[in-house]
This record gives structure tokens, sequence and C-alpha cells, in this order.
């Protein structure tokens, strides 16, 4: 681990259950990052209790309280940059955010999506998967760009959809595997072997052209 950790905001809009996990990680130092806030658009997330309680500022930017986009986006980015993070990081945050927004961050914005991307960007991922009875469904962490859950994929998770499967059953088991990719992209970013360039995505100075995919059977070290 680097003694150096760079600073991060996260954004949520829920219960924080990824934000939970990374907040573990960070406080068993396998995460070379310090958050800096918590930030959500919804008063009432219960990922802003999770913060509270490991002592992070926790934010609220209702977006119910701005006449349009472009007003909530310019408030939320004031509330970000007081912080000066190096990488703002999106955790089940449920509100589509403007171009300016999004260029003004980019490179240094990570999203998680519950799907093999580019199958299903949106939402309803799991029952979409189910629907059209696809054998594989999983995560993906994808640098944002302006275009829906379409910035390039980084990392992926596969597991298989079991025959017995429904909704719920398939959302928990994706869910529990998201929870070690998302910390594994994040760790890579902070060791500044994950950049996006020019459009592109690179890990250790090799062009992306298929998403690294992290085996569901295995645990492995954040560092490897």
């Amino acid at each position: 681990m680097n003694k150096n950790k760079i600073p991060v905001v996260v954004l949520i809009s829920g219960r924080g259950s990824n934000l939970q996990s990374i907040i573990e990680a960070m406080q068993h130092q396998q995460l070379d990052i310090d958050i800096k806030a918590v930030i959500s658009n919804r008063p009432d997330a219960t990922g802003l209790e999770k913060a509270r309680a490991a002592g992070i500022p926790a934010i609220t930017v209702d977006h119910q309280q701005f006449a349009n986009r472009h007003d909530f986006d310019l408030a939320l980015q004031k509330s970000i940059d007081r912080y000066h993070p190096e990488l703002l990081v999106l955790a089940g945050f449920m509100r589509i955010l403007g171009e300016d927004f999004v260029n003004h961050y980019l490179g240094r914005m990570l999203n998680i999506h519950p799907s093999l991307l580019p199958r299903y960007p949106g939402l309803n991922t799991h029952q979409r998967a189910l629907d059209n009875k696809d054998r594989w469904h999983g995560a993906s962490i994808h640098f944002v760009t302006s275009e829906l859950d379409g910035g390039p994929v980084v990392l992926q998770v596969r597991l298989p959809v079991l025959e017995d499967d429904d909704q719920e059953s398939l959302a928990e088991r994706v869910l529990q595997q998201e929870h070690k990719l998302y910390c594994q992209a994040i760790q890579w970013f902070a060791e500044k072997r994950l950049i996006l360039h020019q459009g592109q995505a690179y890990l250790d100075g090799n062009k992306i052209t298929q998403p690294v995919i992290m085996d569901a059977k295995l645990d492995r070290n954040l560092t490897s």
C-alpha cells in the first residue's frame, strides 16, 4: 500500500451497500484512499448514516429543490469541489448527470452498473437478463462519460444465471460480487495503474480493449 492516499468523494442515492464495503476496505488499509465526503441527492438515503457512523461528512444536495438538472449539477459540483477529490465514485447514484458536469470530472469518475455492459444500460437489469434467458450476468465498472452507462468498461465480474433465480436472488448474488469488484477498480486508480486518456481506458499502460474479468469464485487480493 502507498503512504499517499488520494482524496475521494462518493455519491449515493440509497442504502449505500457498495459504500459500506469501500469504507471497510479503507479502514482495513486495503485501499489507498481517503473518503472526504459522501453526498446524496436524497435526504432519506440510509447510506448517509453509514458515512456518519464512519466519521465521514454526509451531505445532501436534494435534486427536488432545484428547478432543473443544470442547477442541480452546479450545486452538486460546488459541494464536491470543496473537497478537491482526485476520484469521484458513483455508488448507486441514481441521477443522470449533465454533459458539463461529466466533462468537469472526466477521467476521474467511476461508476458501477449491475450488468455486463454494453448489455442492459439503464434500469431493471436483472429482470431483463432473466427475461432474455441469459446464461451469464454480472456487473461492470466503467469510466463515466456523457453517454448513459456508455463510458469505457474496465472491469467486470460474471456469474451464471441459475435455473431457480428470480430478480431478487440474482440481484443479491451480483451485489455480493460488486463489493470486491469496485474496490479493485478503485485501488487500481489510486495506484495510477488505471487511467482514461483521450477517451480510452488503460491499465498498466495497456489499452483496455476488452474488460478485465474478475473471477466470481475467487476472493483475490485487491492489489493483484
